[in-house]
């Protein structure tokens, strides 16, 4: 007697083109951290702030080499759990999914509580239960309605952004220009507190955390209409192009305002718009909270894939799979990592989730380095992107550097989410492991 034949998966639609996936992780990737990391970033690093910026840069791109190689290998929604589960099996894999899925769910509840602060009070005052209700749930349906509407108002948010960013450069090199900057402060590496070296690896730290949001993108390599050439080309040229904004960010940040004045700024790039006095610094609140909604948007579409990709592995409730018929996008999937960013945003605080994220992305990126090495063995039919091995050999040595930079605090605060994930993991491994047993 034959076996019946396992049900076919249902599949995504697949609409996004490479300058789609190009702006998406652009998009990502300049999101609210730049905005507000440059200040404490030249605290710790001292006046060179763009050498962290471009270090994080090198050690990002050495993470993004694995994700190419993987995500082209094996285009389906799920992404550093999908791969670590090839590798590793059911319980690494749910780890890191787990991982990455409560890092974006947090990230979105973060997200959202910045869009209720200081940048929106400066136009009107509502409650945050409010605004985070309403934020959150616009998001959901936007998301909800496909991923081709998402790109669109992506790729608008992301020229807003970009022009922001921009804008700051521009008007830090007129400042400059005039004499009133000193460039003298460039070359200032290290603190009181930290030398040249202590201050170099404690900076790149909190830089790393601004190209965050490359990693999003492999949930939705199944909707690329062809992976292995378009997502090399959009990841690779999306981060180039973040790391040349970035250090030009750096170098008119730190050549306009004193490095303590930087440092002690909660809108360290507000102050290089005041310096310039050509445009009014309330234009730049508009382009941040855009640029806060934007990433708000793109990592609630990376959780709700991975919450999808996830539960098509098994590793989650199966209802999570379910999409919309003429849609095509997972509701259910939708609905539930929304509702827990909605209650992490009510009960949490800024600094308290930020901090455990940044934890838990390092874990993640740690399984895809060493998962590309161990899955290299794995031969597929089509043609996808292949790294040369020193990389992500050398992505692996660079997390794990990085983790040993990580404060206690912040370790006191990503320890409960990692036990909470173990448990999970182990869960999930253990029901798998009965289903593959009957």
């Amino acid at each position: 007697m034959t076996n019946p034949q396992r049900p076919t998966r249902p599949t995504l639609r697949r609409t996004v083109t490479t300058t789609g996936l190009f702006l998406f992780i652009l998009g990502d990737v300049l999101g609210a951290g730049v905005y507000v990391l440059a200040g404490e970033i030249a605290g710790i690093a001292g006046g060179a702030l763009w050498v962290p910026l471009v270090i994080a840069l090198a050690l990002a791109l050495l993470t993004a080499g694995s994700y190419a190689e993987l995500a082209t290998k094996y285009p389906r929604a799920g992404g550093s759990s999908h791969y670590a589960t090839r590798a590793f099996g059911p319980f690494v894999g749910s780890l890191v999914g787990v991982c990455m899925l409560s890092a974006g769910i947090v990230s979105v509840g973060t997200l959202a509580l910045g869009f209720a602060g200081d940048y929106l009070s400066a136009f009107v005052s509502l409650p945050i239960v409010l605004v985070v209700l309403v934020f959150l749930g616009v998001l959901a349906a936007l998301n909800a309605r496909g991923i081709s509407e998402s790109m669109g108002v992506n790729r608008v948010a992301t020229l807003i952004e970009v022009s922001g960013l921009l804008m700051v450069i521009v008007l830090g090199g007129i400042v400059i220009a005039r004499g009133e900057g000193d460039p003298a402060r460039l070359t200032e590496l290290g603190t009181p507190e930290n030398g040249p070296v202590a201050a170099v690896l404690a900076g790149t730290v909190l830089a790393f955390y601004s190209y965050v949001g490359f990693e999003t993108s492999v949930n939705i390599a199944e909707e690329t209409r062809d992976p292995a050439r378009s997502y090399p080309r959009a990841l690779f040229g999306a981060l180039i192009v973040t790391g040349i904004v970035y250090a030009l960010i750096g170098v008119v940040a730190s050549g306009v305002v004193p490095t303590a004045e930087l440092a002690g700024s909660t809108a360290p790039l507000s102050l290089v718009i005041e310096a310039a006095g050509i445009v009014p610094p309330v234009v730049f609140s508009v382009i941040a909270l855009v640029a806060v909604a934007n990433g708000a948007l793109l990592t609630g579409i990376m959780s709700s894939r991975l919450a999808y990709g996830m539960a098509s592995d098994g590793l989650l409730p199966g209802a999570l799979t379910r999409l919309l018929p003429r849609r095509r996008t997972p509701w259910v999937a939708i609905i539930a990592t929304t509702a827990l960013s909605i209650v992490l945003a009510l009960t949490g605080s800024i600094g308290v989730l930020a901090g455990a994220m940044v934890l838990l992305l390092l874990v993640v990126f740690i399984a895809v380095n060493a998962a590309v090495l161990v899955l290299r063995r794995d031969l597929v039919e089509h043609r996808h992107y292949r790294v040369p091995t020193v990389l992500p050999a050398a992505g692996l040595v660079s997390c794990l550097l990085l983790m040993t930079q990580v404060e206690w605090q912040v370790w006191r605060l990503g320890l409960p989410f990692l036990v909470v994930a173990s448990a999970v993991a182990g869960l999930a491994a253990w029901r798998r492991g009965r289903r593959g047993h009957r």
